[in-house]
């Protein structure tokens, strides 16, 4: 009986095409992060349950693909953070302090799939890990990778918002509503999303005093440039120990992200910024596309007092940012944002016109011994068949091997675009493919 072929909902499969595009996003991304000097790693994606889930809860360990083999309790990989936690305390003493990551892999949610929801998706995160203690100065850097980033994606016109946790806290507790705070930040966080006049009934229905919800939407309103809201921010007239520690570091972070090269033009301070994850302590991020906001943000993340707290007594603070590619990409694709121009792997296809193949694998050979990218041609086709095949795949040269060109050690090579052809030596041939 056969079985109809199909894919799980919320799983992302591409054609050839599109997953040249899809990997050259990636590999775009892997090398910004490596000219920043962050360090490779690939953790399994499968994990013990109890050391997966040692940091779950709520509707993340619901969310969680679980299973049995053998004795073994098991688990997919959720996110990239935790296994970043696990990893570093286990080989502790094999890295270097402040450990510097990026991982680009897959991970696994069990949600209901929808329109840029996946349930198996790529996250391309980076990570500073302190042992101790982690200078601020590193919380600068993430603006700098980010910027450095999304230009090489080819995005000119984005904006990097950065605030700081602490002084939305030292709000909260300066208004004696410490313990509403986390429940407050994931409504803020929606601002944008929901509008004010939704904000404020989400804070009503937290049964929030109306003078109280006034003085938070009043803060909210602080406007201007970044350094007009970091002076409005500082004549702010709070003796919360907690607020003004924020603003100090939040001035101290805006200062060296100028000096990694970040321009005004690219990044601003935004109150409103609060990250709906109630692990970061510090500072925040999000990058918005300025042309196309309903992408949400492209890029998140922030600083987090103690990665590993649930594997170690050791305090292990750190800041990092992640872009989730799959849903990035698929939603430029929907919105036809990126233009989808016909590529190919290869920069050649070698076509025999003679009985056999010799000769072509050979020249193949020979080409890839020169770096150049080549696909032989290896079916008994016509020779309309073996074009209509390099059409297809959108190689730029063709090379043909008829009794000719074996008898003079040469090839015709046609320019697939022009339609122009040429009997050339070997030499020549590689010289034109490694332009």
């Amino acid at each position: 009986m056969r079985v109809e072929p199909r894919t799980l909902p919320g799983f992302m499969e591409l054609l050839p095409n599109d997953q040249i595009q899809f990997n050259s996003m990636m590999d775009k991304i892997r090398a910004s992060y490596e000219k920043f000097g962050f360090l490779p790693l690939d953790t399994p994606i499968v994990e013990m349950a109890d050391v997966l889930l040692a940091k779950a809860g709520g509707e993340t360990e619901k969310q969680i693909y679980r299973f049995n083999k053998g004795d073994n309790d098991l688990a997919l990989r959720f996110d990239l953070t935790v296994p970043l936690a696990k990893y570093v305390c286990q080989y502790y003493n094999d890295i270097s302090f402040p450990f510097k990551r990026y991982q680009i892999g897959k991970v696994y949610r069990g949600e209901r799939p929808q329109k840029g929801r996946y349930r198996e998706f790529y996250q391309c995160d980076i990570d500073i890990i302190g042992d101790g203690e982690l200078s601020l100065i590193n919380d600068a850097e993430m603006p700098s990778v980010i910027y450095t980033t999304i230009k090489e994606l080819g995005f000119d016109d984005f904006t990097i918002r950065i605030n700081n946790r602490k002084i939305l806290n030292g709000l909260f507790a300066e208004l004696d509503l410490e313990k509403e705070s986390v429940e407050i930040m994931r409504i803020i966080d929606k601002l944008e999303k929901i509008g004010k006049e939704n904000v404020v009934k989400c804070l009503e229905d937290l049964k929030i005093e109306t003078s109280k919800i006034e003085k938070v939407m009043e803060f909210l309103k602080i406007d201007g440039d970044t350094d007009t809201k970091l002076e409005k921010l500082s004549k702010l007239d709070f003796s919360n120990k907690l607020f003004n520690e924020g603003v100090t570091e939040l001035k101290e972070v805006i200062k060296n992200v100028r000096l990694f090269g970040v321009p005004d033009t690219h990044f601003n301070v935004d109150l409103t910024i609060a990250r709906g994850l109630d692990y970061y302590t510090g500072t925040v991020y999000e990058t918005f596309l300025n042309d196309y906001r309903e992408l949400g943000s492209v890029c998140s993340g922030g600083r987090y007092d103690n990665l590993a707290e649930y594997y170690t007594d050791k305090k292990m603070p750190g800041v990092g940012v992640s872009i989730g590619l799959t849903r990035f990409y698929s939603k430029l694709q929907e919105m036809d944002i990126i233009k989808n121009t016909p590529k190919s792997i290869s920069k050649v296809i070698v076509i025999s016109m003679l009985d056999n193949n010799d000769r072509a694998l050979e020249i193949g050979s020979i080409l890839r011994e020169n770096n150049i990218n080549t696909d032989v041609y290896l079916e008994d086709k016509k020779i309309k068949a073996k074009f209509k095949y390099a059409n297809r795949l959108n190689v730029p040269y063709v090379a043909i091997i008829g009794e000719e060109e074996e008898k003079n050690g040469t090839v015709s090579l046609k320019n697939m675009e022009t339609g122009e052809q040429n009997e050339i030596s070997i030499d020549e041939l590689i010289t034109i493919l490694k332009k």
